[in-house]
This record gives structure tokens, C-alpha cells and sequence, in this order.
């Protein structure tokens, strides 16, 4: 298998690049806040986002080189309540945070939003989680603790940095919701979620008498929100398609990462001792998470669905004569029943049950 073809490392970085995306739009939209409110740069991002994408959208179908999906009609309220915690809820409650709270702090505790993320995907979506996997997220947890912390021993108001934490859990909301429309068109979905979203947040915002920017920050929210927010949210649609949600949360966690570092060359803001514990606590909880491995014999039930896809193992079906050619290539599809073991993760094909005895996993 070619290295394009391969989903598990092309998702890999896509969740990275999805990652650096979107952790600079943190510090930047630090600076932007000094001359927009936080509801009219949320409807600004989101803007930027969804007109840049429908664009992008159109100029990929015109040359006909897209191979996606379209959405279906039960994907309409997944993608509804997604657009309403993600597109709505979050930036509004983080760009109020980033009011009263330094930005290398709050893009530290953006690492929040991958607890959420797993937590929700294990409760409620019932995706599994190994040994290694947990004491990831555990590292994680335990470095924006200390963030939060830090916060009020300085001092600092609770209010900033409650509201980044609900930023978070509204975010993982979205993204578990995202997950189950995954299987659609990635710029299709990124672009409806910030169309929605960008209307909803830049009408509220002038109804309740914001200023509207002049040209050059109104200019440089829609660039950051086309790549930090489109762009971004375009990659994290591919890695949730074969990572699943929890994973690719987790991934994403690296985001703070580089909106922290971007934070302390930007706005000069001082490096702590427990800033330096908090790093090296994340770094640990990345580590575990990469080196992951999950396995087992598991089972697939007859399925019929369509998206994305070669012919792989799991892809072995026969073409109406209307199909497109070529591969990759989108169509409806079955799948027969199929019984093997491989590395794998919660992706379209493998949401699947475990027990306990039946479940490994290996550190690789």
C-alpha cells in the first residue's frame, strides 16, 4: 500500500496539520480582540471559514477531481448540533476566556477539549480505550490542571479561564457529533458548519451594538478563520473518519502546543516554572498516545454505506456500470460479513463491541 493510500499515517498528519492550523489562531486572535469583540471575531473566523471552503468546494466539483460523499439527510441534525456547540457555543466562550486569561495559558488549556473529547467517546459513543491510551489523557489532564491552577495563585479571575474549559466541552460535543457524519465530504461539512455558524454569531454580535471592524482586522479574521478554522476543521474531518473521535481529540491536543509557543514569541509573556512542568507533562501524554497500537480479532457485521474509499482489504465489491472509476472513488457499497485481526482503530468500519479478554494492545 502507497503512503497516500494508507489511512491510518495519512491521518496521522492530517490531525497534525489540523493541530498547527488551528493552535495559531489562538495568540493571533489574541491581538485581534484589542479592536473586535469576541462575538463578531467568532462570526468573522467562522465567515472566513465557510465562504473560503464553499469556494474551494466549487472549484474542486467544477474540475471534477473531488471523490467525496455528499451528506445525506440523516446526517442534517448530527451536523445541526454540531454547528451549534462548535460553531456557536466554543469560540464565543474562548475568545471571552482569551479576554482574561494570557494566551499561552489558555492554548495550554485547550489540551481540555481532548478529555472532553475522549470522555464523551467512551461514555456516550462507546469507542474503546486501552491502559495507555488513559494514562495519556491522564498526562494531559494533569497539565491543564496545573495551568488552571496557576491562574488563581496569580491572582488571575476564574471567569477567563472557565470559560476556555466550556470552550472545550462545547468543542467535544462537536466533535463527537462531527464523527458521525465523518464519512461525508470534509469541505462539505466545514464549509456548512462556518456559513451556519459565522451568520448566527456575526448577526448576534451586531444586534448587540459591536463595532464592526475596519478593513485590514476584518481582512486578516477572514484569512485566520479560512486556514484556523476551515482549513483545520477540514483535516480533522479526514482523521476522525478513520482515527475516530477520541484519538483524533487526542491528537489534536497538540494544538496548545503551538499557540503557546506562538503566545510567548508574540505577546512576550513569561515562561513559569509550572508552565515548564505543564509542557513536559503534554509532551508525555503525546508521546503515549502516538505510540499507541490497538488489535485484536474482531468481527464486521453486513453494512451497506457510501463514502470515500479504495479497495482494500475491507472494499472488495463489485461496480454498476454507472460507478465512477478509478480510486479513489465514492459510491454505495456492501460490505459482507468478515471476521480477521489487524491494527485498527474506531473508524466507519471497526465501531465495534470489546471484551476484555478479547482486547491488545502493544506499545510499538
Amino acid at each position: 500500500m502507497t503512503p497516500e493510500l494508507d489511512p491510518r499515517r495519512a491521518s496521522f498528519w492530517s490531525a497534525l496539520l489540523a493541530a498547527i492550523l488551528f493552535g495559531m489562531s489562538t495568540p493571533l486572535a489574541k491581538g485581534l480582540l484589542k479592536d473586535i469583540s469576541p462575538q463578531v471575531l467568532a462570526g468573522l473566523f467562522y465567515i472566513g471559514s465557510g465562504v473560503g471552503l464553499a469556494l474551494l468546494m466549487q472549484l474542486l466539483r467544477r474540475r471534477a477531481i473531488s471523490e467525496e460523499a455528499p451528506l445525506r439527510h440523516n446526517d442534517v441534525l448530527w451536523l445541526c448540533g454540531a454547528v451549534l456547540f462548535g460553531g456557536v457555543l466554543a469560540p464565543v466562550l474562548l475568545l471571552t476566556g482569551l479576554q482574561q486569561t494570557p494566551a499561552s495559558d489558555a492554548s495550554l488549556l485547550l489540551n481540555s477539549e481532548s478529555v472532553f473529547t475522549v470522555v464523551l467517546a467512551w461514555i456516550a459513543f462507546h469507542e474503546n480505550l486501552g491502559r495507555r491510551f488513559t494514562l495519556s489523557v491522564g498526562a494531559i489532564l494533569f497539565a491543564s490542571v496545573l495551568i488552571s491552577w496557576q491562574g488563581f495563585s496569580l491572582g488571575g479571575s476564574v471567569v477567563g479561564p472557565f470559560a476556555v474549559v466550556a470552550a472545550c466541552l462545547s468543542w467535544a460535543i462537536d466533535n463527537n457529533f462531527t464523527q458521525k457524519v465523518s464519512a461525508g465530504d470534509p469541505v462539505q461539512i466545514a464549509a456548512i458548519k462556518g456559513l451556519a455558524a459565522g451568520s448566527v454569531n456575526l448577526f448576534l454580535g451586531v444586534y448587540l451594538g459591536s463595532p464592526w471592524p475596519n478593513t485590514f482586522f476584518l481582512g486578516a479574521a477572514l484569512i485566520i478563520g479560512f486556514f484556523s478554522y476551515g482549513l483545520s476543521l477540514v483535516f480533522f474531518v479526514f482523521s476522525l473518519r478513520t482515527l475516530g473521535t477520541a484519538r483524533t481529540g487526542a491528537y489534536y491536543s497538540t494544538a496548545p502546543f503551538i499557540g503557546a509557543i506562538l503566545s510567548l514569541i508574540l505577546w512576550r509573556e513569561s515562561v513559569t516554572a509550572i508552565f515548564g512542568v505543564a509542557s513536559v507533562a503534554m509532551a508525555v501524554g503525546a508521546w503515549l498516545l502516538i505510540t499507541e497500537r490497538h488489535y485484536h480479532f474482531h468481527i464486521h457485521e453486513h453494512l451497506v454505506h457510501v463514502h470515500r474509499h479504495v479497495h482494500d482489504e475491507h472494499h472488495q465489491h463489485g461496480h454498476s456500470p454507472d460507478a465512477p472509476p478509478g480510486e479513489p472513488h465514492s459510491h454505495p457499497h456492501e460490505h459482507v460479513g468478515l471476521t480477521h485481526s489487524h491494527p485498527h482503530y474506531p473508524d466507519v468500519h471497526h465501531r465495534h463491541s470489546h471484551k476484555r479478554k478479547a482486547t491488545r494492545e502493544k506499545s510499538v
